[in-house]
């Protein structure tokens, strides 16, 4: 089993006389920034790590003493991934500097005793998104609104994941009451919103698809994420019409949100695509997720008919609000929130604290089921939860800590609090600068 590492940045600033700490995290999941496979995970973590040093160096060098935190992004975002091709790759220079990011917002939260949302709607960080589109130009965070206190939770169904209760190994975690099969997950959590993988394999993704259908609640949602499987859109857009001819899979059909990046991202803006693109987004919209990493890729799928973009907050803060204000501006698209296995404690609270400033209806997660609980966290860490964060996470007869999804939600109000604690981005106790995690599966 290889083991996935949690990367955990501290960035210090200067304020008001006095140094003020920041963090940030992420975990380093093999092969999804970069998919070469002439590297090992070993050498793809370096790499990242070094895009994140590289984009410091940059934000550091600013030499405008009133440089803004977008201003610190923007000079790093332009002179990190604009430039980037398939080596280094675009994904993994994006992903440096948004943890660089994303520690700078939270250094500046913590020093000024603000919550995220509050600190967007202060306006601390000085977001002028006019400076790389002119539409954009007096668009403000401010023009959120209210921050959202729970979010519907949209399952990941892997595709290895068991449907069924005789799928689950007989020797997996026994006398452990954990949910091991989507039947389970759906009983426990009140699931009505998932999220699917496909595999690229015709008849495997409508075998599947037809007996997921049958095992999902009535009235449920769905998103199919492609995980750049499909060599041609068009080929997914005819398993679909087979489901539709069959009539076997009506409830996904019916409850289709959206289609996730179908095609390998360096196929999606090449215009041989756009058709089979075109013809996913006549059943629901196209989203990129793996091609967004520069300023142009959104505006670019837009032009061949992809109609949203993926929000993660290991492509950064900024650029989710980027693509929030543009989706506004056009007057149509989505933002759809996705999941990169984020787990407590930093990649999951800031990711969640986007989320809930964005008003997203739903959010894609899995870590919750990839891995067991919070066993990665140190006792102040998991004590910080208990104290602070008691609406998000729930605690069982044997002690563990849990993410707690009732009713197929999760509760966000501790977040971003008005007023109390946290005071940072979604979270301000200790940090443990030397995570280490294995998946349990």
């Amino acid at each position: 089993m290889t083991e996935a590492q949690m990367l955990v940045a501290s960035l210090d600033i200067e304020t008001d006389g006095r140094t003020v700490t920041g963090y940030a995290g992420e975990l380093l999941v093999p092969k999804w920034f970069a998919k070469n496979p002439d590297t090992d995970v070993a050498d793809d973590n370096v790499h990242l790590m070094q895009a994140a040093r590289n984009a410091f160096d940059v934000m550091r060098q600013h030499e405008a003493p009133d440089a803004t935190a977008f201003d610190h992004w923007l000079r790093a975002q332009r002179a990190c991934v604009e430039p980037a091709t398939d080596a280094p790759p675009a994904l993994v220079a994006m992903f440096g500097v948004a943890l660089v990011e994303r520690a700078m917002i939270d250094a500046m939260c913590r020093a000024t005793g603000q919550s995220f949302k509050s600190a967007l709607d202060a306006d601390l960080f000085g977001v002028r998104f006019g400076e790389i589109d002119s539409r954009l130009d007096g668009w403000s965070p401010s023009h959120l609104g209210r921050t959202i206190t729970s979010v519907r939770v949209r399952h990941t169904v892997g595709l290895v994941d068991a449907l069924e209760s005789n799928e689950v190994p007989s020797d997996a975690r026994q006398g452990d009451d954990h949910p091991l099969c989507l039947v389970d997950d759906i009983a426990t959590y009140g699931l009505d919103c998932f999220k699917l993988k496909v595999s690229g394999n015709e008849r495997a993704d409508l075998m599947r698809l037809e007996t997921i259908a049958s095992l999902t609640p009535e009235g449920a949602s769905f998103t199919l994420d492609g995980n750049e499987q499909y060599e041609e859109p068009g080929v997914l857009a005819d398993v679909l019409d087979e489901l539709e001819r069959r009539g076997s899979a009506d409830p996904i059909l019916r409850g289709l949100l959206a289609i996730e990046q179908p095609v390998a991202r360096a196929r999606t803006f090449e215009e041989d695509a756009a058709g089979g693109i075109r013809r996913l987004s006549e059943r629901a919209p196209v989203i990129i997720d793996e091609a967004d990493a520069k300023l142009s890729s959104y505006s670019q799928a837009k032009a061949l008919g992809y109609g949203g973009v993926s929000m993660k907050a290991c492509k950064g803060v900024f650029r989710a609000l980027f693509s929030r204000a543009t989706i506004e501006a056009d007057g149509k698209g989505i933002q759809s929130a996705e999941d990169l296995t984020n787990l407590p404690v930093l990649p999951l609270h800031q990711d969640l604290s986007v989320v809930a400033a964005l008003g997203l209806p739903h959010v894609e997660r899995n870590g919750h089921h990839y891995f067991r609980g919070q066993s990665h966290l140190t006792s102040a860490e998991i004590e910080h939860l208990k104290e602070h964060h008691s609406s998000l996470y729930r605690v069982t007869d044997s002690g563990e800590t849990l993410l707690a999804i009732e009713g197929g939600r999760l509760d966000l109000s501790s977040l971003n609090p008005p007023t109390g604690s946290p005071k940072g981005f979604g979270y301000d106790g200790p940090i443990d600068m030397e995570t280490g995690i294995e998946p349990q599966l």
